[in-house]
């Protein structure tokens, strides 16, 4: 299938389809013309890529860990024990981790502010 179906089929822009193959995320194969073509995988790759980076994965950890998941028979995206894998995971939760409490931390700072400026208008 061709780029247009692709993103047709997945609800993607051709524009973020093309990004995902700069970061190596997809891989078409190119034909002679110059054209990307895709098989039917990518539109589940496609979903994958998505849901990671729903979860607050980077590309980098992504290009790394999407062959380590599929689909079940009810069609969820299910993780596989890939060599590296939960350490990825864990770091990255660490991350996010990190950062949610940095901003509870600058949201306590902007709370104790806005009280003091109704206090004192």
């Amino acid at each position: 299938m061709r780029i247009g179906d692709l993103a047709r089929a997945t609800g993607v822009s051709k524009r973020l389809l093309r990004y995902y193959e700069e970061q190596g995320l997809l891989r078409p194969v190119r034909l002679p013309n110059g054209y990307r073509e895709y098989a039917e995988a990518d539109v589940a790759a496609v979903r994958h890529i998505r849901a990671l980076l729903a979860a607050g994965l980077p590309t980098a950890v992504i290009a790394r860990l999407l062959s380590c998941v599929h689909d079940d028979e009810g069609g969820r995206m299910v993780a596989a024990a890939c060599p590296g894998m939960l350490g990825h995971l864990r770091r990255e939760r660490r991350r996010i981790a990190d950062t949610i409490e940095r901003l509870q931390t600058s949201q306590r700072a902007l709370d104790t502010l806005l009280t003091s400026a109704l206090q004192h208008p």
